[in-house]
């Protein structure tokens, strides 16, 4: 998976959100120099499928508070979905689902999808309730049959680009 470098990102940031060691990254990128990162470089992110060779992508919008679902840019579903209340707001940009983890337990539900940005991911709800609501600290908040559904189609490394 390659990572294009955004204005004030880190190689340590990076490594953080994609959940990759350090070392890792410098071993997959030889001749980098840690301390000089520039805008539009690319990095090598190992142990990530590129996000081109899966047929999903996810589409969000934060102010309408769905979750679109395409395959192959066709729309297969639209899901309702709770966002990050002021403050708090959900990140928006271009990531990609790095891990899943099922029963994540408390308020995170029944499904956990962790997204290239740190501390933050996809994940069912203790409080169906909160749905259609800005509401969280930053995360997508789905209804858990709906997160369990997505996490069963969509592979580690499908794009979801968030948009207000």
């Amino acid at each position: 998976m390659i990572h294009t470098v955004k204005a004030g990102e880190t190689l340590s940031q990076i490594s953080r959100d994609y959940r990759t060691p350090l070392v890792s990254i410098i071993a997959a990128n030889p001749g980098i120099q840690q301390d000089v990162l520039f805008v539009g470089q690319q990095i090598i992110i190992p142990g990530l499928p590129d996000p081109a060779t899966s047929p999903y992508r996810i589409e969000i919008s934060t102010e309408n508070r769905w979750l679109r679902l395409y395959r192959d840019n066709i729309l297969q579903k639209q899901y309702p979905i709770a966002v990050g209340r002021m403050l708090h707001e959900t990140p928006v940009g271009s990531f990609i689902i790095i891990n899943k983890a099922p029963d994540p337990g408390g308020p995170f539900g029944t499904m956990w999808m962790s997204l290239s940005k740190d501390h933050y991911g996809i994940h069912g709800t203790n409080d169906p309730s909160s749905i259609g609501h800005a509401v969280s600290h930053g995360c997508i908040r789905m209804q858990n049959p709906d997160v369990e559904e997505l996490a069963s189609i969509v592979p580690i490394g499908t794009e979801v680009v968030i948009h207000p």
